[in-house]
Protein backbone atom coordinates (compact mmCIF):
# COMPACT_ATOMS: atom_id res chain seq x y z
CA UNK A 1 0.00 0.00 0.00
CA UNK A 2 1.03 3.13 -1.47
CA UNK A 3 1.51 5.71 1.84
CA UNK A 4 1.21 8.86 -0.05
CA UNK A 5 -1.62 10.29 -0.59
CA UNK A 6 -1.61 14.00 -0.81
CA UNK A 7 -2.92 14.85 -4.32
CA UNK A 8 -2.21 17.88 -6.54
CA UNK A 9 -5.92 19.09 -5.63
CA UNK A 10 -5.17 18.91 -2.04
CA UNK A 11 -1.93 20.72 -2.20
CA UNK A 12 -3.51 23.67 -5.09
CA UNK A 13 -6.49 24.22 -1.89
CA UNK A 14 -3.90 24.59 1.09
CA UNK A 15 -1.13 26.88 -0.61
CA UNK A 16 -3.13 30.01 -0.27
CA UNK A 17 -3.91 29.28 3.56
CA UNK A 18 -0.45 28.50 4.06
CA UNK A 19 1.25 31.03 2.15
CA UNK A 20 -1.20 33.80 3.73
CA UNK A 21 -0.03 32.49 6.87
CA UNK A 22 3.73 32.49 6.39
CA UNK A 23 3.12 36.65 6.00
CA UNK A 24 0.88 36.84 9.37
CA UNK A 25 1.95 34.53 11.46
CA UNK A 26 5.74 35.81 11.93
CA UNK A 27 3.93 39.02 13.08
CA UNK A 28 0.94 36.96 15.72
CA UNK A 29 3.89 35.07 17.41
CA UNK A 30 6.21 38.21 17.42
CA UNK A 31 9.36 36.65 15.74
CA UNK A 32 12.38 37.75 15.28
CA UNK A 33 13.83 38.41 18.67
CA UNK A 34 16.95 36.73 18.04
CA UNK A 35 17.42 37.65 14.45
CA UNK A 36 15.27 40.07 12.21
CA UNK A 37 15.31 37.66 9.73
CA UNK A 38 13.57 35.41 11.64
CA UNK A 39 10.43 37.94 11.18
CA UNK A 40 11.24 38.68 7.84
CA UNK A 41 12.30 34.85 5.58
CA UNK A 42 8.79 33.64 6.62
CA UNK A 43 6.97 36.98 5.18
CA UNK A 44 8.82 36.63 2.01
CA UNK A 45 9.01 32.93 0.95
CA UNK A 46 4.61 33.72 1.69
CA UNK A 47 4.86 36.09 -0.77
CA UNK A 48 6.68 34.26 -2.90
CA UNK A 49 4.54 31.05 -2.94
CA UNK A 50 1.75 32.98 -2.91
CA UNK A 51 2.79 34.33 -6.43
CA UNK A 52 4.01 31.09 -7.30
CA UNK A 53 0.49 29.82 -6.68
CA UNK A 54 -0.82 31.99 -9.01
CA UNK A 55 1.51 31.09 -11.30
CA UNK A 56 1.18 26.93 -11.28
CA UNK A 57 -0.79 24.88 -13.24
CA UNK A 58 -3.39 23.24 -11.03
CA UNK A 59 -7.01 23.80 -9.93
CA UNK A 60 -5.94 27.39 -7.84
CA UNK A 61 -3.38 28.50 -10.12
CA UNK A 62 -4.88 31.73 -11.80
CA UNK A 63 -2.35 31.89 -15.08
CA UNK A 64 -1.26 28.58 -15.36
CA UNK A 65 2.21 28.40 -16.94
CA UNK A 66 4.33 26.67 -13.96
CA UNK A 67 4.78 22.98 -13.90
CA UNK A 68 3.18 21.61 -10.81
CA UNK A 69 6.66 19.65 -10.55
CA UNK A 70 8.19 22.84 -10.36
CA UNK A 71 6.29 24.06 -7.90
CA UNK A 72 6.74 20.84 -5.44
CA UNK A 73 10.94 21.24 -6.05
CA UNK A 74 10.42 24.96 -4.83
CA UNK A 75 8.21 23.86 -1.98
CA UNK A 76 11.15 20.68 -1.11
CA UNK A 77 13.43 23.58 -1.37
CA UNK A 78 11.87 25.76 0.96
CA UNK A 79 11.47 22.88 3.32
CA UNK A 80 15.34 22.49 3.66
CA UNK A 81 16.01 25.94 3.75
CA UNK A 82 13.81 26.09 6.69
CA UNK A 83 15.20 23.58 8.63
CA UNK A 84 18.61 24.76 8.25
CA UNK A 85 17.63 28.54 8.76
CA UNK A 86 17.92 28.46 12.21
CA UNK A 87 21.24 27.04 12.78
CA UNK A 88 22.69 29.32 9.73
CA UNK A 89 21.15 32.58 11.23
CA UNK A 90 21.62 31.67 14.35
CA UNK A 91 17.47 31.12 15.59
CA UNK A 92 16.61 30.45 18.67
CA UNK A 93 13.77 29.88 20.68
CA UNK A 94 10.09 30.21 19.17
CA UNK A 95 12.42 31.68 16.44
CA UNK A 96 13.85 28.59 15.41
CA UNK A 97 11.16 26.13 16.35
CA UNK A 98 8.80 27.74 13.90
CA UNK A 99 11.09 27.09 10.97
CA UNK A 100 11.47 23.89 12.19
CA UNK A 101 8.46 22.81 12.79
CA UNK A 102 7.16 24.42 9.22
CA UNK A 103 10.20 23.19 7.10
CA UNK A 104 9.20 19.53 8.34
CA UNK A 105 5.30 19.66 7.41
CA UNK A 106 6.65 21.14 3.65
CA UNK A 107 9.23 18.03 3.66
CA UNK A 108 6.36 16.06 4.62
CA UNK A 109 3.59 16.69 2.48
CA UNK A 110 6.07 17.41 -0.69
CA UNK A 111 7.08 13.84 0.13
CA UNK A 112 3.25 11.84 0.55
CA UNK A 113 2.75 13.62 -2.79
CA UNK A 114 0.25 11.12 -4.71
CA UNK A 115 1.88 10.86 -8.29
CA UNK A 116 -0.72 11.43 -10.66
CA UNK A 117 -2.04 8.71 -13.24
CA UNK A 118 -0.69 9.29 -16.63
CA UNK A 119 -2.57 7.96 -19.56
CA UNK A 120 -0.01 5.45 -20.31
CA UNK A 121 -0.29 3.89 -17.06
CA UNK A 122 -3.99 3.93 -16.77
CA UNK A 123 -4.14 2.02 -20.26
CA UNK A 124 -2.06 -0.86 -18.18
CA UNK A 125 -4.64 -1.36 -15.20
Amino acid sequence: MDPRFATKTMHAYLDYPVAISLVALPFILGLGTSNPLAEWLAVVTGLAAFALTLFTDHKTGVIRILPYSFHLSVDFLVGGIFLIAPLALGFSGLDAWYYWVNGAAVLLVTSLHKPEATQASLAHT
